[in-house]
């Protein structure tokens, strides 16, 4: 990364230096050039002078990037940007980030952005002309709901050169679970090809001869390297492999709409077992039988059978729905849980407050399929054969059509090894090659339009339910 952004540069800036990876790097690379630092922690930096690290020629300074940037322009920046995720944000961090997103961007972020996508927008604003930008960043960069505002608005100020991603296996950051890419910029012309690569092995030296070469060296064998057009990238996502005819194929909002499971706030409230709900004596009709984890439903079906064996473990399988039931209608039995219940304060937990009155639940259809996608490498489709209703460990598909031949279908559709191989188009990615995939993404999900001809089934509402 410091080989590429010093080549036409004098001075290398790190907005958050911390122990001074950066500087290490650019002792070796190129000793003669200038480096300057910032970062809000001045222990981090003590420690790293203590250290050696840093010496008299990287001059440093304790400054927020974000509230008080530089008052000027660089012509090199690099940097590894503080991973904090909007959950742990203050509301004046996020109000300072809608202003740095309506000066430069024109618009305002999705708020689930976290620190690092504002720390590289606040960078790219202080990129001289000619100048070259590297940041490492998480996947979750060109994959989050924020992503296409984003990209869209790099792609058509910026010259986006590069983007390095890695083999699980090869990762440059062993035990985090993170699905890190490197992003090489600059602020130059845009235009409509980039070098992509991908790193099979950890530490691989060609990856220096890579950058410093400004992509010309290619012999490579532990890295693949591709050049891209520059849509199909942002199309796919900068951190997926390309894809060819990526515009041609249906997606899965033609044949199902796709929702995420119950959410209950308080599973220890509202989600029992067996034994628990005969302790507590609330009728039958007081309860639905659900799911919770992914790990209770681990095969490509989920039956009577597999609810029973769950029952067997003590596993909790019936979610509590006092629904349509009047108060004054309710069993004593049921009534004293409910108090016991919000003695307990859970009537007062954020999502629960929210609902009228606070124990009733959330409402869906019993979904035909699940999709698992919290699992560590073993995102699937689950036929539900049942009739459970899934907690948040799940989505719910609802095909477009109840027609029993239509769904069939549609789940030889969804069991395709093509199908699931797609999953990683639409997901976000994580270490060790873990896949998550929200609802809106799981309806994005592309599926083969020879595969959608073959089986005789049509997108309901565009022509028949099925082909003829």
């Amino acid at each position: 990364m410091v080989a590429y952004v010093s080549k036409n540069a004098n001075e290398i800036f790190d907005p958050g230096v911390g122990k001074g990876a950066f500087y290490a790097a650019l002792k070796k690379v190129a000793p003669d050039k200038e480096f300057f630092g910032t970062d809000i922690d001045p222990k981090i930096i003590n420690d790293a002078k203590k250290e050696g690290i840093f010496d008299q020629k990287a001059y440093l300074e304790i400054r927020d990037f974000i509230f008080k940037p530089p008052q000027r322009k660089f012509k090199a920046i690099v940097a590894n940007p503080p991973y904090i995720r909007h959950h742990r944000l203050s509301r004046e961090q996020k109000d300072v980030f809608r202003k740095i997103s309506l000066l430069n961007i024109g618009d305002i972020l999705d708020g689930r952005a976290g620190l690092h996508i504002y720390f590289l927008i606040q960078a790219l604003s202080l990129l001289d002309k000619g100048g070259r930008l590297a940041f490492i960043m998480p996947a979750d960069t060109c994959e989050g709901v924020f992503s296409k505002k984003l990209w869209n608005w790099i792609s058509k100020n910026f010259h986006i050169n590069g983007v390095i991603t890695f083999d699980h296996k090869a990762t440059p950051f062993p035990g985090v679970d993170t699905n890190a890419i490197i992003f090489l910029i600059s602020n130059e012309k845009p235009q409509k090809k980039l070098k992509w690569a991908k790193c099979l092995t950890p530490e691989s030296k060609n990856l220096f001869h890579f950058l410093k070469s400004d992509f010309s060296f290619a012999e490579c064998e532990d890295i693949e390297i591709r050049e891209r057009n520059l849509a199909e990238a942002l199309q796919t996502g900068l951190s997926r492999k390309p894809r060819k005819n990526y515009t041609l194929e249906f997606t899965l909002s033609d044949f199902a709409k796709v929702m995420r499971g119950i959410a209950t706030g308080a599973n220890e409230f509202f989600f029992f077992t067996k034994e628990k709900a005969a302790e507590a004596g609330i009728p039958e009709n007081f309860f639905l039988s659900a799911v919770g984890r992914t790990r209770d439903a681990s095969g490509l079906y989920l039956t009577n059978e597999t609810i029973e064996t769950l029952e067997k473990k003590g596993r909790p399988t019936l979610l509590f729905f006092p629904n349509g039931t009047q108060w004054e209608n309710m069993p004593e039995s049921v009534k004293n849980y409910i108090r016991d219940g919000e003695k307990a304060g859970f009537a007062k937990r954020a999502l629960i407050s929210t609902r009228r009155p606070w124990y009733k639940m959330e409402v869906r259809k019993i979904p035909p399929f699940l999709f698992a996608y919290l699992g560590r490498r073993n995102a699937r489709f689950i036929k539900n054969e049942a009739n459970i209703i899934p907690l948040t460990g799940f989505l719910c598909v609802y095909p477009h059509s109840n027609d029993k031949n239509y769904i069939e279908k549609l789940w030889k559709i969804l069991q395709n090894p093509e199908t699931i191989s797609n999953l990683q188009f639409v997901g976000k990615s994580y270490g060790s090659g873990a896949i998550k995939v929200e609802p809106r993404s799981l309806e994005n999900l592309p599926i083969n339009s020879q595969l959608v001809e073959r089986l005789g089934i049509a997108p309901v509402g565009k022509e028949a339910t099925l082909f003829t």
